[in-house]
């Protein structure tokens, strides 16, 4: 067999592939063995037509086409592994030559990952907000803490803001009542906007069994965008009193005995969330530096193909949810389907950058992933989704996601390290110890139970399965994956392309992505 490759431009090349008709007995034989089941010729037994028969019946060129349907996915693995060609997603694939007992020629062309120049690494520096926590921001939290204690107390006078009513609703559209339009006994507070626009106004001046009725855009089911009347009526009015900020307060909303006590909890916590917050920060601006200092070329195809994925994946979730696009635009605040795609389209790019920056650097650092890097990030991951690491490891592998959740891993891991060798100061000029960001909700597994995991009794111990996937798919396959896992969908002699198919703080902000915009960041090249 012989192959070339031809870079096409930074992110493409061209393969011209030669298969010399010895090569294509397996094939030959697979196909072949499939037609045997398939036909049925008088005086043959089922399964044992010769060869040159069923070129006679079903005719020489459809056997050559199955044939070339199985061989070029096969050819074109193989060349990418030898080649060790890192290939983003599916080829074009175009058969240039079938000559029959001769030779079998094609074309694959495919984006691959850019090769990126790295400048050097150290000496980077970063600096983060201070962490500073002021009288206001522990008023406003012992003032949310004071609002699950107030009490509800009926009160004979018209709505105002902040009052509680207790309303019915009913929606009609051309004087019909929708379907699932109506509503009884539902508790809302005044000025809260947070129910449908117009019933804040509607409702203000209004006293126990008073009417009134508005107009508001339906944003949800088959009527989405069309402007419904509303009656609210007001069942009962009550206002929320608020107890005393005094010891006694302390000791019922909290474990501290005074006041006083309960204002340092507060002021600890909101400074460990500051810390916090310093850490993803940091994360946030290496990578922004990482974006503006390496220049990365952008497979076009990549991105288009994500957008699509995404604006598929949206208008599902939209149609399950009973809206459209213009409702939906509207409820997020975007001015335009347009502006939409352009703000994705740019988070998407970043995403992508980042990824190709931080691969090139394991690859620069021979940057493993060992069992345990993949145990923390299953428990991590499962606990972000409130699922158990058995159950994500699962999902995982029925996803077939299992070789990007492991690239997704290394680059988590190489952004740590690189982090851990940043100088971070905060506004002050303080230097931030990222050793107090490291996560201690998540253990790490006990010594031999990843050279055990398997059997019943680890399996016991909640060490989640990932099933055959190996560490180092990480450094071998990158971006593009195990080579199989792109073989091209062949149909014809000449073959089109086919297409395959979320930083948590609180968990590790140190470490906890490999990009600023997370649902962007993982899987992207992957796809």
């Amino acid at each position: 067999m012989k192959s070339t490759i031809e870079e096409l431009g930074p992110t493409r090349v061209r393969m011209a592939i030669e298969v010399p008709w010895g090569d294509l007995d397996h094939a030959f034989a697979e196909v072949y063995k499939e037609l045997r089941n398939q036909v049925r010729i008088p005086g043959f037994r089922p399964g044992k037509v010769p060869n040159r028969v069923i070129d006679t019946r079903i005719g020489r060129p459809v056997v050559l086409e199955q044939v070339v349907q199985h061989a070029v996915p096969e050819v074109y693995s193989e060349v990418v592994r030898e080649n060790q060609v890192r290939v983003l997603g599916q080829p074009d694939i175009e058969v240039t030559r079938l000559d029959d007992n001769d030779t079998l020629a094609f074309t694959a062309e495919v984006d691959v990952a850019p090769k990126v120049e790295l400048p050097p690494l150290d000496g980077l520096a970063v600096t983060v907000d201070d962490v500073e926590v002021t009288d206001e921001e522990i008023d406003q939290q012992i003032s949310v803490m004071r609002e699950r204690f107030g009490m509800l107390t009926a009160v004979e006078r018209a709505a105002q803001d902040g009052d509680f009513v207790s309303i019915d609703l009913e929606a009609t559209l051309d004087g019909e009542v929708l379907e699932d339009g109506s509503t009884t006994g539902m508790s809302y507070e005044v000025g809260s906007g947070n129910l449908m626009q117009g019933l804040d106004d509607a409702v203000r001046g209004l006293s126990a069994d008073e009417s009134a009725t508005f107009q508001t855009a339906l944003l949800q089911g088959p009527n989405a965008g069309e402007s419904a009347d509303v009656t609210v009526t007001v069942r009962s009015v009550k206002t929320k009193e608020l107890p005393e900020l005094d010891d006694e307060f302390a000791s019922t909303a909290s474990e501290f005995d005074t006041l006083e006590e309960l204002r340092d909890d507060v002021r600890t916590r909101l400074a460990r969330t500051k810390v916090l917050q310093q850490g993803a920060q940091a994360r946030d601006k290496l990578v922004e530096h990482l974006i503006e200092t390496v220049e990365v070329p952008i497979p076009e195809k990549l991105v288009e193909r994500e957008i699509e994925w995404r604006n598929q994946a949206m208008q599902n979730e939209l149609q399950q949810a009973g809206m459209d696009w213009d409702a939906f635009l509207q409820m997020s605040g975007v001015e335009s389907r347009e502006a939409y795609e352009a703000e994705q389209r740019t988070n998407i790019e970043e995403a992508v950058r980042t990824q190709f920056i931080l691969d090139a650097i394991a690859d620069a650092r021979e940057v493993t992933v060992d069992n345990d890097d993949l145990s923390a990030q299953v428990m991590a991951q499962a606990q972000r989704n409130r699922m158990s690491p058995e159950q994500y490891a699962q999902q995982l592998q029925q996803g077939g996601n299992i070789a990007e959740f492991v690239a997704d891993v290394r680059r988590t891991k190489t952004l740590a390290q690189l982090l851990e060798q940043t100088t971070i100061t905060d506004a002050s000029g303080n230097v931030v110890d990222l050793e107090a960001l490291r996560p201690r909700t998540v253990p790490a597994p006990a010594a031999g139970a990843a050279d055990d995991a398997g059997t019943p009794d680890d399996d016991a111990t909640g060490e989640p399965d990932l099933g055959d996937a190996e560490p180092e798919d990480a450094t071998e396959d990158g971006l593009g994956g195990d080579a199989a896992d792109q073989s091209p969908e062949v149909a014809g002699p000449t073959v089109g392309p086919t297409t395959d198919d979320d930083g948590d703080a609180a968990v590790d902000p140190a470490v906890d992505t490999a990009a600023p915009d997370a649902d962007a960041a993982d899987g992207t090249a992957a796809r």
